[in-house]
């Protein structure tokens, strides 16, 4: 991949780059892929007769059992020391889930589709819009997650892995996606690469 360029438009800002073959058809199959994880995580939320009967969508009340969804969807309360008094945090968890879920799921998916409409699945010549370029950020943040979820990299950032270690790979792929969303980022900041 080339680094992203910043171009002053009739229509507005946009922000362009080229995408090798090879990398337009891995960032489709990993898109897809956490898209397909998105949708599986909604399924697996029990039916709710309230949600039924006001057409309010509600989320699972259950944290995702696997480390890579519980990237994606990590709990939104975590006290860092609890107290007399202090409200349970797997009851919190619960019910935020239940409430925010359905809206965080369908963000990531939007991201994860904007990213799919407007990258070349066979590589070539991409133009963004701001609302596309952000979209992506979104979308390889996502990517980047489950990726380093499997990886297991810590808030350290990646491990080494030895050239012969079968996941060395995608640990590659990891970084690459951390190069591509940080030029972009600095970018769409307008700031120099």
């Amino acid at each position: 991949m080339r680094r992203w360029k910043r171009v002053q438009t009739a229509d507005g800002v946009r922000f362009r780059s080229v995408l090798e073959p090879h990398e337009g058809a891995l960032l489709h199959d990993l898109a897809t892929s956490v898209l397909a994880m998105l949708d599986d995580r909604e399924a697996a939320a029990p039916p709710d007769e309230l949600a039924e009967l006001t057409g309010i969508r509600t989320g699972n009340p259950a944290p995702p059992a696997d480390a890579t969804m519980s990237r994606l969807l990590p709990d939104f309360y975590r006290p860092t020391a609890a107290g007399p008094g202090d409200p349970d945090p797997e009851s919190v968890n619960t019910a935020l889930r239940i409430l925010h879920e359905p809206e965080i799921i369908t963000a990531k998916r939007e991201a994860a589709q904007r990213m799919l409409g407007t990258c070349p699945r066979d590589g070539g010549r991409l133009e963004l819009t701001t609302d596309d370029a952000e979209a992506w950020i979104a979308a390889v943040n996502d990517i980047r997650l489950a990726l380093g979820a499997i990886l297991e990299i810590g808030p350290d950032g990646p491990a080494r892995l030895p050239s012969n270690h079968p996941m060395a790979g995608h640990l590659d792929v990891y970084q690459w996606l951390t190069t591509l969303q940080e030029l972009l980022v600095l970018c769409l900041m307008g700031k120099p690469a």
